[in-house]
């Protein structure tokens, strides 16, 4: 017969077990043991069937933020950051040249050519 003393399936000690290390709401570090595999107790997230799926579709990013509008924007900001610099050269240039430019042909006092 065997011992009623013994576990039939050995366990670790659980005072050597690795902690949880969440925060609690004091501040402190949660001092339950994590779950065996994971980095969280199994109040924290470390429960079976805890976390996100296989492939991580709970950080599938849509809208605003996905990568197609993010990529989108900042090429509307390089365009718009290359369109200012233009107008500030053109108008460097119609200063120089006493309020004319090339583009700009000079007109008679009645707005005519």
């Amino acid at each position: 017969m065997p011992d009623r003393t013994e576990p039939a399936v050995w366990t670790p000690p659980l005072h050597r077990a690795r902690r949880c290390g969440a925060r609690t709401r004091s501040g402190d570090s949660c001092r339950g043991a994590a779950v065996r595999g994971k980095a969280r107790c199994r109040m924290h997230g470390g429960a079976l069937g805890s976390g996100a799926q296989p492939g991580n579709r709970n950080a599938l990013r849509h809208g605003w933020w996905s990568f197609a509008a993010t990529a989108e924007r900042a090429r509307a900001a390089v365009l718009l950051a290359d369109g200012a610099r233009v107008l500030k050269a053109l108008a460097v240039r119609e200063d120089e040249a006493g309020g004319r430019t090339a583009s700009r042909p000079r007109r008679d006092r009645h707005g005519l050519s």
